[in-house]
């Protein structure tokens, strides 16, 4: 049983570049190692697949929270399966109870789970950690955004000091010990 758990907001895309996938696999298993159980999608789809194999192989525990809209797409690995009625209640679900997000390459589901968990750190409503894996400069628009929000006073630099954008595996160990 793990003393924490960390929500992985990630790709449900079967067609991206397999490296990430890789990267989703190694920081999964580097987590699960340092104690983190895996909170994900899900599902049996792209790299939220990779998070619950990786987890499953680790022995970790493995929650996956999936909208009743994807029945049969539910990953048979999981140690907990929860179901709920609509995204916006699978999000909230999601990050019950997690203590790091984690936001791996991904498209813009992973971008919606990512900026309503920041919003909701920034309003003190999720004490977690918040990590956006920026590797291979994946993420380099993303931080460049968050730049530009502080410089025109959108953003306060305690709210951007929020994110961390760890860019390789060991970076990611150290940002999340």
């Amino acid at each position: 049983m793990a003393d924490r758990y960390a929500v992985w907001f990630c790709a449900g895309s079967a067609t991206i570049d397999p490296k990430f996938n890789i990267l989703a696999d190694k920081a999964v298993r580097a987590a699960c190692e340092l104690g983190y159980g895996a909170v994900s999608g899900g599902t049996i789809r792209g790299t939220m697949k990779i998070v619950a194999d990786a987890a499953q192989a680790c022995g970790a525990p493995n929650r996956g929270i999936l909208p009743r809209f994807m029945k049969g797409l539910e990953h048979p690995g999981l140690t907990e399966l929860i179901w709920t009625d609509t995204m916006s209640e699978r999000k909230e679900e999601m990050r019950k109870d997690t203590c790091l997000a984690v936001a791996l390459p991904g498209g813009i589901g992973t971008m919606d789970e990512f900026f309503e968990t920041f919003t909701l750190a920034k309003l003190g409503k999720y004490d977690g950690r918040l990590v956006a894996f920026n590797y291979e400069g994946f993420y380099d628009g993303l931080k460049a955004l968050l730049d530009h929000f502080v410089e025109t006073e959108m953003l306060d630099r305690d709210s951007r000091a929020l994110v961390s954008f760890p860019e390789t595996l060991d970076e990611f160990i150290s940002c999340i010990r």
